[in-house]
């Protein structure tokens, strides 16, 4: 065959200038595959997948199915902080109990010993109730502990949102030794003669306010099942007060009892509805609420 001279041969065809890159052509040696190399951004994401592919993989969290998010237990970590400051005791409180229509809101405040801080601490809301009692018991056993609730009456003349305020205050100020640091669930900080401290979704997040949740918790529930046996027919021991169907079928057959508060709507409504009453609702009281959104509250306590 008889090449043309003035038409490069394939070799030199490979190497000529391309794009200001010289292109060189490389014979493989006998016996080995050619693998062809992806350019540009190609081979970069082919380099990552393959790094990617080679990187272990995290396990699903146990007991999780496809979708659910894992949500990180509450953490001693902004206590042992403060520690480390020289600041101590630190204390954490919430409540229990600003949305039902009967009973009282019942405020908690909790020291943890750093050396024995319960496991599987949790906001109150997120675990069973058998679990809330063995920690209730593991946490009276361990850290400083006080309790204070305010009545129906309290709230009937103050407003729920006073009302918890003031029994958050008091049990801080009931505990054995006073706080130098107090962290309190939500908005509000509290009018202590310590350091106040307020975190929104606290219990989900600090250790001594997720204990004094479940404290708050199922001291509440258990002063309900007292109420329970003392006015049967409301269901208090099912829905601790909450306005659930079955308690608001109550209010309408049996009408509010002393431990109902008086402001909040429906209870309101069943004054008037069944003994003729007017009630009046003080000015900016912030006592009346959707009855839809307190069955969900319900639901998820």
């Amino acid at each position: 065959m008889i090449r043309d001279a003035k038409k490069p041969s394939k070799t030199k065809a490979d190497s000529l200038p391309l794009d200001g890159v010289t292109k060189r052509a490389a014979e493989p040696a006998a016996g080995l595959k050619v693998v062809a190399k992806a350019s540009g951004s190609k081979a970069t994401a082919a380099k990552s997948s393959a790094a990617k592919a080679s990187r272990p993989q995290p396990l699903p969290a146990k007991g999780l199915g496809k979708g659910v998010i894992a949500v990180a237990p509450p953490s001693f970590r902004r206590e042992r902080a403060l520690i480390k400051k020289g600041i101590w005791p630190v204390a954490g409180c919430d409540e229990a109990g600003r949305g039902p229509l009967a009973g009282p809101v019942v405020a908690a405040a909790v020291v943890l010993d750093p050396k024995r801080v319960p496991k599987g601490l949790d906001d109150s809301k997120r675990l069973s109730a058998e679990r809330r009692e063995e920690l209730f018991e593991e946490i009276c056993a361990t850290a400083q502990v006080s309790v204070v609730s305010a009545s129906p009456e309290r709230i009937n003349r103050d407003n729920i949102l006073r009302a918890s305020l003031w029994a958050l205050t008091r049990a801080v100020h009931a505990l054995p030794d006073l706080p130098q640091h107090v962290f309190v669930d939500g908005r509000d900080r509290l009018a202590t003669r310590c350091e106040s401290e307020a975190v929104i979704g606290g219990d989900g997040l600090i250790a001594s306010i997720a204990a004094a949740s479940i404290i708050a918790k199922v001291t509440r529930d258990r002063l309900m099942c007292r109420l329970a046996q003392q006015c049967p027919g409301y269901g208090f021991e099912s829905h601790k007060g909450y306005g659930v169907p079955e308690h608001l079928a109550a209010l309408s057959r049996l009408g509010p009892t002393v431990h109902h508060r008086r402001f909040f709507a429906p209870v309101a409504a069943a004054w008037r509805k069944i003994e003729g009453i007017p009630v009046e609702l003080p000015a900016g009281s912030g006592d009346l609420f959707e009855v839809a959104a307190e069955t969900s509250l319900a639901a998820s306590a």
